[in-house]
């Protein structure tokens, strides 16, 4: 069952680790290009800002963006700024969220997030999550996945291993760390299933398109072609 105060509490804790690491860059740090590619840290930092006002869009019931052209073009307009203002954008920002999130409210509702998809609102929280624990590894700035809290990458995996699940173009493919065990891709037909073997921080980042998948053992075929995100 999903804990959204919990998930609160980790965003807020996520939230100053990022704050903390990003507060040690200058500006020229922030012009420089991020992990993801062709945006610099100021996108990633505008994103995250703007990700934070559009959750509380959906957990207060309107649009999540007012469209993709417009949360494109205020990633745009603000990547550019100096690291005092994306600072204080992102404090801000998440602490609207936070509020957002305290305010008393049907958890079991389902909301409606971008392009249509729909979730609880108890997991909004989580997605948030998600959000600030990545892209702060986006940044390139020390923090690695291998960083990751473990209930975060385990939970990470989980999600994304059933984002994946039933997709025609992913085949029947079994992941595990040698402890735990996930399954995802297309429903299995009597045919050979996929093995993937290998670190949480590995499964991790192929799942989520941070990493290529080189680390990791594949077993009864090669390693599955994942569609983005």
């Amino acid at each position: 069952m999903i804990d959204h105060a919990h998930d609160l509490a980790s965003v807020r804790d996520a939230t100053d680790r990022l704050l903390t690491a990003v507060g040690k860059l200058d500006n020229a740090s922030v012009t420089q290009p991020s992990r993801l590619p062709g945006w610099s840290r100021g996108h990633v930092l505008a994103h995250l800002a703007r990700n934070a006002d559009a959750l509380v869009n959906v957990l207060e019931g309107r649009p999540m963006y007012v469209s993709g052209e417009a949360r494109d073009a205020d990633i745009e307009r603000d990547a550019p700024r100096a690291l005092y203002v994306h600072l204080a954008d992102l404090r801000e920002s998440a602490a609207r969220f936070q509020e957002a999130g305290e305010a008393p409210a049907d958890w079991s509702r389902t909301v409606e997030l971008r392009g249509g998809v729909t979730d609880s609102a108890s997991r909004v929280p989580f997605r948030r999550w998600v959000e600030v624990e990545l892209h702060h590894v986006d940044l390139g700035i020390g923090y690695e996945l291998e960083d990751l809290p473990a209930e975060f990458t385990e939970r990470e995996i989980a999600f994304l291993a059933d984002r994946f699940s039933g997709h025609p173009d992913v085949p029947p493919t079994r992941l595990t760390d040698g402890t735990r065990a996930w399954s995802t891709g297309r429903e299995a037909d009597g045919g050979p299933e996929v093995t993937v073997t290998g670190p949480p921080a590995d499964l991790l980042g192929w799942l989520a398109g941070r990493r290529t998948g080189s680390a990791l053992q594949p077993a009864g075929g090669p390693l599955p072609a994942l569609p983005p995100l």
